[in-house]
């Protein structure tokens, strides 16, 4: 099993495809970095800048962008099947 690669989910409290993502990273045993874009300005702006969207949730797995929880891109990009 290769390193799984850094994921950090940019997401709000009241988004439910946020927690959506953030419970099936739970399930899969897959490690994530949570950052609450509702409360921190400047991780506001670096998603923005990431992926220019303004929506939540957006995934960064290993420097790759997700917009939304697109589970079928996701799984491609941790190795999932």
């Amino acid at each position: 099993m290769d390193a799984q690669p850094r994921v950090i989910v940019f997401s709000t409290p009241s988004c439910s495809y946020c927690n959506l993502a953030k419970k099936y990273f739970r399930e899969k045993n897959i490690k994530f970095r949570d950052v609450d874009v509702s409360r921190d300005q400047a991780a506001a702006r670096d998603m923005v800048r990431r992926s220019g969207q303004q929506g939540v949730p957006v995934i960064d797995i290993g420097g790759k962008i997700v917009v939304g929880f697109d589970r079928p891109k996701v799984d491609k990009l941790l190795g999932l099947k």
